[in-house]
């Protein structure tokens, strides 16, 4: 995986990869851990947050 990449599930609950994730460098403790970014799935903006890795192996 590019380590620019992000996985990220949508307020849908859709979840994908990303190489764009905005305002990422003002961090999680200014703003909150999410974004607005177009779903891929839904085709629409949704609220983004990242998802860890291994919360993904879980399931």
């Amino acid at each position: 995986m590019d380590p620019m990449e992000r996985t990220v599930r949508c307020a849908e609950g859709h979840v994908f990869t990303t190489t764009s994730f905005p305002m990422q460098q003002l961090g999680a403790g200014r703003i909150g851990p999410g974004r607005l970014i177009r779903c891929p799935r839904c085709a629409r903006l949704r609220h983004a947050v990242p998802v860890a890795v291994r919360e993904l192996q879980q399931r």
